[in-house]
């Protein structure tokens, strides 16, 4: 009988195994579609914020149309890569081939302004997980006219701060060449002056510079260190382009 018992438990164990992994799988394949869809919406989100364009998942699709005019993928040397399409390119996947095999995306917009903007993705290392974001530069391939930042886990009140407004808004005008030579933009730390509540800014007047997040040392750094490695492999582009 005890034997017959433990059959029988086991059997049902099984079979609701069985059950409920047929349940997720097919709940996951149901809902694949949505999520790429959600995926899709989000990135043309990111890529619109980065030219100062707010836009939510009821009008992404319409502002991505009216201010991108033009997407590319570039080589390292900065020549056109054809048959390749830049909204598709994993710049996660490109980063972990050599750098003369990777494949870098361009998207070209015209804002309001009617000035040709040039945007870049980003993607790097925060403290506890990946960042990303885009940066967008002006005709003269040096000067920035915006940014969006994000990320996967950083510390709330602390790294989490550089997708926010005054983070990111301390990049508009900031220039990632000086006499020629590029420099990409310091994350500094603030002055003791500055955290104390007086006095300017640890990045006033500075041109390649701006200040870090108090507390977030290890995610500005990487932010940092990001920026440089993405906009250096387009520095043969951006050079070439500078109007």
């Amino acid at each position: 009988m005890k034997e017959f018992s433990n059959r029988y438990i086991f059997i049902f164990s099984l079979a609701m195994v069985v059950i409920v992994a047929t349940i997720l799988s097919l709940a996951a394949t149901l809902l694949q579609p949505r999520q790429a869809r959600n995926l899709e919406l989000e990135k043309k989100k990111s890529i619109l914020e980065s030219i100062n364009v707010q836009a939510d998942f009821s009008n992404a699709d319409e502002l991505y149309s009216k201010y991108i005019t033009e997407s590319f993928v570039l080589d390292y040397k900065g020549n056109i890569k054809e048959g390749e399409d830049a909204f598709n390119v994993e710049l996660r996947n490109e980063q972990r081939k050599p750098l003369e095999q990777q494949s870098l995306p361009v998207f070209i917009a015209i804002p309001e302004s009617g000035e040709r903007i040039t945007i870049i993705p980003l993607e790097g290392k925060g403290l506890w997980g990946p960042i990303y974001g885009y940066i967008s530069l002006k005709p003269d391939m040096n000067t920035v006219y915006g940014v969006t930042f994000d990320h996967k886990g950083e510390t709330p009140g602390l790294g989490a701060e550089i997708n926010t407004p005054w983070f990111e808004k301390q990049f508009i005008g900031k220039q990632i060449f000086e006499e020629g030579k590029f420099v990409s933009i310091k994350v500094v730390k603030a002055s003791s002056k500055k955290a104390e509540g007086g006095g300017a800014d640890a990045t006033s007047g500075s041109t390649h510079g701006v200040d870090a997040i108090s507390g977030g040392t290890i995610t500005s750094k990487g932010l940092e260190a990001m920026l440089y490695d993405c906009l250096v492999k387009y520095e043969d582009y951006l050079r070439k382009n500078a109007k």
